[in-house]
């Protein structure tokens, strides 16, 4: 993607966060440093900006997998990097966000969540038969179900119903959900591994 459109997104993206969808317009963003004209330049409406800056937030996503080599880590320890990843490049996601991207454009919303959950189920695969490998999880678990278990989690955490975003902030839903979901899944050695890691590292504390 462009350098330059990657500032222009993370300019509207900054916009979004603070004021949200329903007052979005390219009028609106000229005080956070966009104009029409910069917008224009890559985009021709609205909707196709939306889908650019869904399209930034999954690459930020897996730009992780990427930028570390996690060939022979062990499976709890890439938990605890993806984990401190995903808090520092979206921290301020808010169910609200999330909520508002559905509402007013939920075709792309829809493509989005598709190509996102795809990408993650793939990779919470490929970590469950690793764990299980290095005798972190349990034998007797399946990666697919686990995989799918692990999705409806993540959407869980984007339902404002369940966590109103005035009192719940993305990291704190993030560490409780990880913590959760690896107690549930750990064998004895690699819960007692986990939790050395995490009082250690302190990795799992971002959001608090």
């Amino acid at each position: 993607m462009d350098k330059e459109f990657v500032q222009v997104i993370e300019k509207v993206r900054t916009f979004l966060l603070k004021n949200g969808l329903k007052d979005f317009s390219f009028e609106k963003i000229k005080d956070f440093g966009v104009t029409q004209e910069d917008i224009s330049k890559f985009v021709n409406s609205k909707e196709e900006l939306v889908e650019k800056i869904l399209e930034f937030e999954r690459k930020s996503f897996e730009a992780i997998f990427l930028e570390y080599n996690f060939e022979g880590q062990n499976a709890i320890d890439i938990l605890f990097i993806v984990s401190q990843e995903i808090n520092d490049k979206f921290e301020h996601v808010t169910p609200s966000i999330t909520m508002e991207l559905e509402q007013y454009f939920p075709e792309i919303y829809a493509k989005h969540m598709e190509d996102r959950m795809e990408f993650i189920f793939d990779k919470i695969q490929i970590n469950i038969q690793k764990g299980i490998a290095q005798g972190m999880y349990r034998s007797d678990l399946s990666g697919e179900m686990v995989g799918r278990m692990y999705l409806s989690r993540l959407e869980d955490m984007h339902n404002p119903e369940l966590y109103p975003p005035e009192r719940f902030k993305f990291g704190t839903i993030y560490d409780t959900m990880i913590d959760e979901f690896v107690k549930s899944i750990a064998t004895d050695e690699g819960l007692s591994y986990y939790r050395q890691r995490k009082q250690l590292l302190g990795v799992l504390s971002f959001g608090r």
